[in-house]
């Protein structure tokens, strides 16, 4: 039942897909990091299974001073929707997401692999 989709900063691995929820684990390579974005229906949790990261949150317009908050094994995180958010590996990371089922819901403000724009449910 899970897939593997490759992505510029490693992969995620979507174990499960229901109309209810969602869970992926992200294999995300040091030094990398996830779009700058946010989500305008999607909730999701994330915890770190393995390595360290920076969790960039912010809840201004885009373009605002975003908290870093650094997260190890066990730390977990909420993403409520609306939160601008991004995930840098400090090192290589593995991290657990659960979230509700809307996994096209993501609006890029910034990437740092040419994907910027906008993807809404």
């Amino acid at each position: 039942m899970s897939r593997l989709v490759p992505k510029p900063w490693g992969n995620e691995e979507v174990f499960a897909e229901t109309e209810r929820y969602a869970g992926k684990i992200l294999t995300v390579r040091g030094g990398h990091a996830l779009s700058l974005q946010y989500h305008v229906v999607k909730d999701e949790t994330m915890r770190v299974l393995e390595g360290t990261c920076e969790l960039h949150v912010g809840n201004g317009p885009a373009g605002s001073a975003l908290d870093i908050t650094v997260l190890r094994p066990g730390d977990a995180m909420r993403i409520r929707p609306g939160v601008i958010h991004r995930l840098v590996a400090l090192t290589d990371v593995r991290v657990l997401e659960v979230s509700t089922p809307e996994l096209d819901d993501v609006v890029r403000l910034d990437d740092r692999y040419g994907r910027e724009g906008t993807r809404e449910p």
